[in-house]
């Protein structure tokens, strides 16, 4: 990424990647400065990280804490700074590399020199936002990696899709060519005889949730052991189910992919608020939760790349860094909007935080069988505006595992960077899953479907090898014959834009390397 401009306000320098254009929306007002708001800040590491990845081995938690975390003087640095303007020390987490400082808005527009106003959300909603760059002093340049939550947008949003015609929901009886996730562990060849034990899945969920009520009838109609499910608050954040038109599908669709590919598996469902500060901050909590310990993350939520900040774009990257080195594989939804990301200004856009190089990002397909058999399987793309998404990165140059890899170059700016999606699997809505939500039997398809079945996936394989995958990219890039099947038909351009990319033999930019296989 392009170095930032450094610009000095007095004792402050521009924090770099921070700058925010003016947010699209109209204006609610000042907001009240004697409202008590959570901001997150982001710390630099003890020392550089890169030599460790590079050497390809896990370490654990303490050790990875004691050589990576936060440094204690750059703790109290922060902490200096904080008392300063009245802000009190809510959290710290030296693995995190996380300080939460709560306080008034008019002491952290003091503290960062920054102006927060209200705006009206496009449905109605109102947010707290800013524009342009946050000052941070002088003497916290380099220490202070980034700060989340003086906005409070709703950041990002789910990448599944609820199966309907002419607007009227479907269900599974209706739905003749839907699947029961287990039925696609077993087409797609998944190993048999293990079941996820002694796994930990983490899921990420930004909103929604779940009823203990709906989990015991839905794993009890496919005869399959209920997992053990865990709701962890993250900022607060709450499992709060609604109704079936809410975020709870996502939920849900996560919990059960997950687990009827891999019950013995225990999951740990972190919430959070819908905001970079709430995302960032569940991610790190999950990373680095060394009572649960997951060993692979799934992550259904994310937003095109020129949505965020850099900093954020930087910060969940490091996040993934270090989940590379403790050996927790992280499974992203590649989108659902083809090769637009439902950006509208015509040129082509991937899915971040998929685009990150340490994911495995999830692109779709759509499966169609003949009884337990693959008879045709090809690009989800439904033509409108519902499509696998995929393309190249505008942000993160191509990784070292994807040099020898005919990755394209942007079919928008002809930049060459990392490529997305790495695999794929069922997407398409009309051949989606069966899933059991708010007690509505409900078919659900989107690549927010594919990442819990590769978390899953990943649960199987973890416990068959007695040994964390961690980061698959470079083995997979590797062989990738040894684990995928080729998907060679259809493309992932919508008719939102006349841009995208089309599938090949080999990896390309709208399935990957294709459909992993495992027998």
């Amino acid at each position: 990424m392009a170095a930032a401009k450094k610009t000095t306000i007095g004792a402050y320098v521009e924090l770099a990647g921070s700058e925010k254009p003016m947010e699209m929306g109209k204006s609610a007002g000042l907001v009240d400065a004697n409202e008590i708001i959570n901001v997150t800040i982001r710390t630099r590491r003890k020392k550089s990280i890169e030599a460790a990845l590079k050497n390809g081995k896990i370490i654990d938690h303490e050790t990875y804490e004691k050589q990576y975390g936060t440094a204690a003087e750059d703790f109290e640095a922060i902490e200096e700074f904080a008392q300063q303007y009245h802000l009190t020390i809510v959290e710290r987490s030296a693995p995190r590399r996380t300080v939460i400082i709560a306080g008034r808005v008019s002491s952290f527009e003091a503290a960062f020199q920054v102006h927060l106003s209200n705006y009206i959300n496009t449905d109605g909603t109102i947010f707290r936002g800013r524009v342009g760059c946050i000052y941070i002093p002088a003497n916290l340049e380099g220490i202070i990696e980034g700060v989340f939550g003086l906005s409070n947008k709703p950041h990002a949003t789910p990448k599944s899709q609820l199966l309907n015609k002419e607007g009227k929901i479907i269900s599974h009886a209706a739905a003749a060519g839907s699947f029961t996730p287990d039925q696609l562990a077993r087409i797609y060849g998944f190993p048999k005889g293990v079941d996820g034990t002694g796994q930990c899945i983490g899921i990420i969920e930004l909103g929604g949730g779940f009823r203990n009520i709906d989990l015991q009838n839905y794993f009890k109609g496919l005869g399959i052991a209920m997992p053990a499910i865990k709701a962890q608050s993250v900022d607060g954040g709450l499992n709060k189910p609604s109704n079936a038109n809410s975020d709870d599908g996502e939920v849900m669709l996560d919990i059960e992919v997950a687990g009827a590919v891999a019950p013995g598996a225990k999951q740990v469902v972190y919430f959070a608020g819908n905001t970079d500060k709430g995302f960032i901050d569940a991610v790190t909590t999950a990373i680095h939760d060394k009572v649960n310990n997951p060993s692979v993350i799934s992550i259904s939520w994310g937003s095109a790349e020129a949505n965020w900040t850099t900093q954020a774009l930087n910060s969940f990257n490091e996040a993934f860094k270090a989940a590379s080195l403790l050996g927790v594989t992280i499974c992203i939804a590649s989108g659902d909007q083809g090769s637009s990301d439902s950006v509208t200004d015509g040129k082509v856009h991937v899915d971040f935080p998929a685009s990150s190089p340490y994911v495995l990002a999830c692109g779709g397909t759509k499966l169609i069988t003949t009884g337990n058999k693959v008879s045709k399987e090809t690009v989800w793309n439904e033509g409108t505006t519902s499509a696998g998404g995929g393309g190249v990165s505008e942000v993160f140059p191509v990784p070292d595992y994807q040099k020898k890899t005919a990755i394209p170059v942007s079919a928008s700016t002809k930049f060459k960077g990392r490529g997305v999606p790495d695999v794929a699997a069922n997407a398409d809505p009309s051949t989606g899953y069966q899933v059991l939500v708010d007690g509505q039997k409900l078919v659900f398809g989107g690549t927010s479907a594919v990442a819990p079945l590769m978390a899953g996936l990943i649960a199987l394989l973890n416990q068959k090898n007695k040994n964390r995958a961690g980061f698959v990219n470079p083995r997979l890039y590797a062989t990738p014959q040894k684990f995928c099947r080729d998907i060679t038909e259809g493309n992932n351009i919508t008719t939102s834009t006349k841009l995208g990319y089309a599938a090949a033999k080999g990896w390309d930019a709208c399935t990957g390397w294709g459909v992993m296989n495992i027998i």
